[in-house]
């Protein structure tokens, strides 16, 4: 495969793919250089088929892009490997536009940091304490998740940099649960789980497995269990459907609340 000169390409084929379709998949991606400034230092593809009559989505296409040491990744199923390259192409345009996007948000705070302006995007040690809001009047204040697609782990934290959040309710692409990725004091991630089955051997990024498992409660016991706690945010599964949600403090402070997209 030829994109430009300063990338280096790897196809991986794991059951049944045609000539055709790695043809293709090595077109789409190919073309995905375009989209950022920085060099695309390498990527990988890995297009899989599996034999298994049961499974709804048989075919998936992952695929990772180091953007100038920058680690991109996505990861699809689809009934066809023809939609998993359309959908892995997408999921990849996506997060490309995302990362060009954050670059230059970055480079102008930098800029405006030079004469001592603050930004919301400054890093967790630039940030305030939230507002001491007394307790009976703080509010709710509900958000649904930037997730919309299911997604791994090592996609949810990197959504959770380029939004520059400390936590991110996603839906975990291997087991279909809502999971949420945290930053841990160590520089690295904690992901939280229903039932701690997601494997974590093929990760790219420094994920750990929380070993707590999140509260079934209502929004009003959340509440309770968050400020009992003294925490930031509460991962918790409300008991009405069954779904993950968080709730945390906001610097106004009021509570946020953040649902799954499809609440």
């Amino acid at each position: 495969m030829t994109a430009d000169a300063t990338t280096d390409v790897v196809l991986q084929c794991r059951g049944e793919v045609s000539a055709a379709e790695r043809e293709y998949a090595e077109t789409k991606i190919a073309r995905l250089s375009d989209l950022v400034s920085a060099p695309v230092l390498f990527a990988r593809i890995v297009l899989t088929t599996h034999d298994d009559p049961a499974r709804e989505r048989p075919a998936s296409a992952k695929g990772e892009l180091d953007v100038n040491g920058r680690l991109v990744l996505a990861h699809v199923a689809a009934a066809t490997m023809h939609e998993a390259i359309d959908l892995l192409d997408a999921r990849l345009r996506e997060r490309l536009e995302r990362f060009a996007h954050h670059q230059q948000s970055k480079a102008r705070r930098a800029r405006s940091s030079e004469v001592g302006q603050w930004h919301h995007g400054d890093r967790e040690t630039s940030r305030p304490a939230y507002f001491p809001r007394p307790v009976d009047e703080r509010e709710v204040v509900r958000t649904k998740t930037f997730a919309v697609d299911a997604m791994t782990p090592d996609e949810a934290a990197f959504d959770l940099e380029l939004l520059d959040h400390d936590f991110y309710l996603f839906v975990n692409l291997e087991t279909g649960e809502d999971n949420v990725v945290a930053r841990s004091p160590d520089g690295g991630y904690v992901l939280s789980e229903r039932s701690a089955t997601c494997s974590l051997d093929d990760v790219a990024a420094s994920i750990g497995r929380d070993d707590r498992r999140p509260p079934a409660a209502s929004t009003a016991e959340a509440v309770d269990l968050l400020e009992l706690g003294g925490l930031r945010h509460l991962f918790f599964v409300h008991p009405d459907d069954g779904r993950g949600r968080v709730l945390y403090h906001r610097y106004d402070g009021h509570y946020g609340l953040i649902v799954p997209a499809s609440s």
